[in-house]
């Protein structure tokens, strides 16, 4: 048996990825959704499940929502609902890469629970930063954090270096991400209009073709850290 996973690893380790590139990060995530729909389905649902409270308006004595059922969405934000969207996004990275995935994985961010709660508030307060000073700016940070919770999941890394990891192998990339992020409204939109039941696909296949591009950029080495001036 583990000899069969060491062959396993191996051929992980050295499959050869495209170069980095929104047509091929699609044309991944599409065959990767394909082969694995299932589990990926399933892992989508979950995460919905687990959105839904962020969604819910609770009534409150004025028809709005109380300051303490606002203090609980807002803990449940940030204190639960990273872990299930990190460990989803683990289970895509697996499913691209070809490993065997399971669905109850999805919560393996429990394991490392300190790390993806402070990782998720880290990345949220640097974009916040970034779209206070202007919309712009924060968009371009976003786009250089994109990857954050994969190496979070993947790679074992604590916040800051995750961070640091995530803005160092995504220099030269951004504009990619962004563009595959703004074709992603698109893909969504437009599994909206497929009578509501598309969206699930439509999510899909964004988040596997993210992982896929992830997987393209990592795979070609990781780029020096930036020299201060």
């Amino acid at each position: 048996m583990s000899n069969e996973l060491n062959s396993e690893e191996q051929n992980h380790t050295h499959k050869e990825w495209p170069e980095p590139g929104i047509g091929s990060a699609l044309s991944c995530g599409w065959s990767s959704m394909r082969s694995n729909f299932l589990v990926l389905f399933l892992a989508v649902l979950v995460v919905t499940v687990f959105m839904t409270p962020l969604q819910f308006d609770g009534p409150g004595p004025h028809g709005g929502s109380t300051a303490l059922t606002e203090m609980l969405e807002l803990a449940y934000a940030l204190l639960l609902y990273p872990i299930v969207n990190y460990g989803a996004d683990m289970i895509f990275v697996r499913g691209v890469r070809g490993d065997h995935v399971e669905v109850k994985s999805i919560f393996d961010g429990f394991k490392n629970y300190i790390n993806v709660v402070l990782a998720s508030l880290l990345t949220i307060g640097l974009i916040g930063i970034g779209t206070i000073v202007f919309l712009i700016p924060g968009i371009y940070v976003a786009c250089r954090l994109a990857f954050v919770s994969y190496l979070v999941m993947d790679e074992g890394l604590d916040p800051i270096a995750a961070v640091e990891a995530s803005w160092r192998i995504t220099r030269g990339h951004a504009w990619k991400i962004f563009m595959l992020g703004f074709l992603s409204i698109f893909i969504f939109v437009f599994g909206l209009v497929l009578l509501i039941v598309g969206v699930f696909p439509a999510i899909m296949w964004i988040k596997a073709s993210f992982a896929a591009l992830y997987l393209s950029i990592t795979s070609q080495g990781t780029p020096e850290p930036e020299l201060a001036p």
